[in-house]
């Protein structure tokens, strides 16, 4: 865990060679010992701990194999197989293309913008893992190799258009570890969505409150809203009725425990020392701050926190519908007008020409112009004409670094363009901000965020998008300024391009009418065509072609199988 000291730890045990192998131990605090294995093929020469030696005679044009198995040992789990290198290879060539396989393929004209593709869902399938409760994507290597609720909701929802089997499984997830009583240590409270799980050490132990830790106030907004979208995205009865008491439960946290001073917004306010200071998806503990620099005191409610609840409400009415509870629909939505009102009224600024950061816990708004007014659009809460101010405002050159949208304002007292909130650049941000921007028909702004993470690809190692980089100006013949200690890979990172194509197609999906929109499709100059490869919905599948003509884009069925049809709106 980065920055994390302990003041004492386990014993760390004299390796162990046999003639072929050598095993690394460390017994930990928690009585738990681990073990790393190496075992080489053929007999190695000399094998030490730290030294191992092969002496090989070859001729001309001969070769010589020689394989390190690494086995991962646990004395609190079932024993690893020992597996000979083409049965492990292979066992991992079937997992990595079982994921690939439920989901469409996307590929274009563009071989660069290929690599950017092809590297995503190389890292998707890296970072899907199997749990007891499904399958779900870990947030990010190194730091965060473990289930997060949000960072797994937004990754979901990325992706949901073309796979929706790990929304899913990210469903399936945190209604299996959704919080049933109180803790003020985890910051449980009862239907509230998990934030992050760790297994190790550190957690058993108690020495970090991780082990399930519930200090997040989107997650479980951002959850119903998931419900609804696979919904409205698979007609998959079976699960929604597997996941309605947990939906219900979720809104209950919103209405019991998220208001925590009854004004009719969702706020957080830490409960553990240990915990989060801040508990939204910027959660440094200088990310919520006035305009004059002061930081924010709780409780904190949070600008996009309240468009999520507001999308979470709409959506649940929907799924109310669905179940055939007409009064809870109604019920509902009347609740989400009503937030609407409210939050136009409390978060907009006309001296800033956007909505709050947040409110603090005097009910003062926070009055710096960031990101998350850009993801207020993400769910319609927003007026059309305040969302063209906030898009102006964002695609600006405080906001607008030119490889995507700062987190933070350059003007504002705080930014700071190397600060991992305050300043710097997150793809992840960019895409549910261009999502939002697509919903109220402002394609430009969707365009531009495109190309200028698309540009940044060009000078990333692997193409590979990363956790986030530096909200430096972009300056000819330089690429952006990585930041030192971000996750590469990092899954809503990864899965952006998805949700950013999504938005430029203006594609929605309605299984339940067998129906594929396009509205207002446009795409970039540096892509002619795009094409679509086994897209599924229901039992139907469908090839597309997409064409990019000056002022248009056309699309042409190369294949189609089963009842669906293709709208398009222009």
């Amino acid at each position: 865990m980065r920055g994390f000291r302990r003041k004492r730890s386990g014993q760390i045990l004299e390796p162990r060679c046999d003639e072929d192998r050598v095993r690394l131990s460390y017994r930990g605090l928690d009585g738990r010992l681990r073990c790393s294995e190496l075992c080489f093929t053929p007999r190695p020469e000399k094998l030490r701990a730290d030294e191992v030696c092969f002496s090989l005679s070859l001729e001309p044009r001969a070769e010589a194999v020689v394989t390190l198995s690494v086995r991962c040992l646990d004395s609190a789990a079932e024993e690893v197989p020992r597996l000979r290198f083409e049965q492990a290879f292979h066992s991992a060539r079937a997992a990595l293309a079982a994921p690939a396989a439920d989901g469409c393929r996307v590929d274009s004209s563009n071989e660069q913008f290929n690599d950017w593709l092809n590297r995503s869902a190389a890292d998707l399938r890296m970072m899907l893992t199997d749990t007891e409760h499904g399958r779900v994507p870990y947030a990010g290597v190194p730091w965060f190799s473990a289930p997060f609720g949000r960072d797994g909701l937004i990754t979901a929802f990325q992706t949901l258009w073309m796979n929706p089997s790990i929304a899913a499984g990210v469903l399936r997830f945190l209604s299996a570890t959704q919080a049933q009583e109180r803790s003020r240590r985890s910051e449980a409270e009862p239907g509230r969505i998990l934030h992050e799980a760790r297994g190790g050490e550190l957690a058993a132990l108690g020495e970090v409150p991780f082990r399930r830790y519930y200090g997040t106030v989107d997650a479980t907004p951002l959850f119903v809203m998931l419900a609804h979208a696979y919904w409205e995205r698979t007609a998959d009865r079976d699960l929604l009725e597997r996941i309605w008491p947990h939906v219900l439960r979720a809104l209950d946290w919103i209405e019991q425990y998220g208001d925590r001073d009854g004004d009719g917004f969702v706020e957080y306010e830490r409960q553990s020392a240990a915990g989060l200071v801040n508990q939204g998806w910027k959660d440094s503990g200088d990310a919520i701050f006035h305009a004059d620099g002061r930081l924010a005191e709780g409780p904190i409610a949070l600008c996009e926190v309240q468009a999520y609840v507001y999308g979470a409400l709409h959506g649940a009415a929907e799924l109310a519908r669905a179940m055939g509870d007409g009064s809870r629909t109604d019920s509902l939505q009347q609740q989400a007008d009503a937030l609407r009102a409210r939050f136009e009224e409390r978060f907009w600024c006309e001296e800033i020409g956007s909505y709050a950061l947040a409110l603090d816990g005097d009910k003062q708004p926070c009055r710096v112009s960031s990101s998350n007014s850009g993801q207020c659009l993400l769910t319609g809460i927003a007026s059309f004409p305040r969302a063209q101010r906030v898009a102006e405002q964002l695609l600006g050159p405080e906001l607008f670094s030119g490889w995507g949208i700062r987190t933070v304002a350059s003007s504002q007292r705080r930014y700071n363009p190397m600060s991992y909130h305050n300043g710097s650049v997150w793809p992840h941000d960019n895409s549910l901000v261009a999502a939002g921007l697509a919903r109220y028909g402002l394609m430009g702004g969707v365009l531009r965020i495109l190309t200028g993470l698309f540009d940044a690809t060009l000078f990333l190692d692997l193409h590979r998008m990363p956790e986030l980089f530096c909200g430096f100006p972009r300056r000819p013949g330089e690429g952006p300024t990585l930041y030192p200690v971000a996750c590469a890979p990092q899954a809503w990172s990864a899965a952006s391009v998805y949700l950013l194509l999504a938005s430029c197609l203006g594609i929605r999906i309605s299984a339940q009418e067998g129906r594929i929109l396009f509205a207002n499709p446009v795409l970039p100059p540096f892509l002619d065509s795009l094409r679509l490869r086994e897209l599924r919905v229901g039992a139907a599948r469908i090839d597309l072609q997409l064409h990019r003509h000056p002022d248009d884009v056309g699309i042409q069925v190369l294949r189609r199988e089963g009842d669906l049809d293709v709208v398009v709106v222009k």
